[in-house]
C-alpha cells in the first residue's frame, strides 16, 4: 500500500496497536476505533479521556518509546511531523502511514484512505457527514482577510494552506495566497497596509484571544475562531462549517480603508 506521499507502506494484518503522531490523527483514530491507539503525542488534546501513552512532541518524538510500543503502524502528517523522525522508524522496521492534507476534499479523501487501506477500518459515518456539512455550508460575503497563526514574529498563513482552503469555502480570501512561502513571516506593518478588510485570530498554535491579538490590527475588524475548526481534520471537520461560518457572521464589515 502506499501512503498520501507516495511510500510504500508494509502494514501489517490486522492492525491492532497504532501511534499517532498528530492530534488530529489521533481524535479521528480515537473517535473511529477505540481501544486501538497505544500512542500519542504529548499536544493530542482531543478527545480529552484519552488514556494513552505519550510519546513527547510532533517534532520531537520519543522514538525509543515509540518503538517499545510495538504499534502495527503509525500514522503522521507530512507538514507535522519531520522526514528524519519517519525515516528512523521506518529504518527500524514500524510501518509508518503519512498524510498529506492541503484541502477539505483532500482531507475526506486522505482520511478515508488512512482509516481504510491503512487500518483496515470501515468508514466511519462521521466522515461521510462532514462531506455532507462542507457539501452544504454556502459561501459567505466575500472578504479578505490576514490570518495570522503566530506573534513575535508575525507569522500568517501563505500558500497551499488546509486552513486557507477552509475560509475559502466560507468566503473568505487567504491576501498572502500567493505568497512563495506557505507560513510567510511578514511585518505588521505590511499586514496592515495588505488591504485586508478583516483578521481571522485562531486560538492555536498561538493563542490569540479578545486581549492579545485584535490591538494590533486598529480599525481592522477581528474574528476569533477556533484553531481546532480551522486547522484540524477529522471528526471537527463535521461541525467545523457552521462553527466557522458563525464566528464570521458576528463580525461586521469594515469601513472602506
Amino acid at each position: 500500500m502506499r501512503d498520501d506521499t507516495g511510500a510504500d507502506v508494509p502494514v501489517r494484518r490486522p492492525v491492532r496497536r497504532v501511534v499517532s503522531l498528530v492530534p488530529s490523527l489521533t481524535e479521528t483514530l480515537a473517535v473511529t476505533a477505540p481501544g486501538l491507539l497505544v500512542g500519542a503525542t504529548d499536544w493530542c488534546s482531543h478527545p480529552a479521556d484519552l488514556d494513552v501513552v505519550r510519546v513527547k512532541g510532533t517534532k520531537n518524538p520519543d522514538l525509543d518509546a515509540i518503538r517499545a510500543l510495538e504499534p502495527d503502524l503509525v500514522v503522521g502528517n507530512a507538514e507535522e511531523n519531520r522526514v528524519p523522525d519517519v525515516a528512523a522508524l521506518r529504518a527500524a522496521g514500524v510501518p509508518v502511514w503519512m498524510t498529506d492534507i492541503r484541502t477539505v476534499a483532500g482531507a475526506l479523501a486522505s482520511l478515508r484512505r488512512m482509516l481504510a487501506e491503512g487500518c483496515g477500518l470501515p468508514v466511519p459515518g462521521w466522515l461521510d457527514d462532514a462531506a455532507r456539512a462542507w457539501a452544504a455550508c454556502p459561501p459567505g460575503p466575500p472578504r479578505r482577510a490576514v490570518v495570522p497563526v503566530w506573534r513575535r514574529p508575525w507569522m500568517v498563513l501563505g500558500r497551499d494552506t488546509f486552513a486557507g482552503d477552509v475560509l475559502a469555502r466560507l468566503g473568505v480570501a487567504n491576501v498572502y495566497a500567493g505568497h512563495a512561502e506557505r507560513y510567510p513571516r511578514i511585518p505588521l506593518d505590511e499586514l496592515n497596509a495588505s488591504g485586508a478588510d478583516l483578521v481571522v485570530l485562531p486560538d492555536e498554535p498561538y493563542a490569540f484571544t479578545a486581549d492579545d491579538g485584535p490591538e494590533a490590527f486598529p480599525g481592522l475588524p477581528a474574528a476569533l475562531v477556533s484553531g481546532r475548526y480551522l486547522t484540524w481534520y477529522g471528526p471537527s471537520l463535521v461541525g467545523a462549517p457552521a462553527a466557522l461560518a458563525g464566528a464570521l457572521a458576528r463580525v461586521r464589515p469594515s469601513s472602506p480603508r
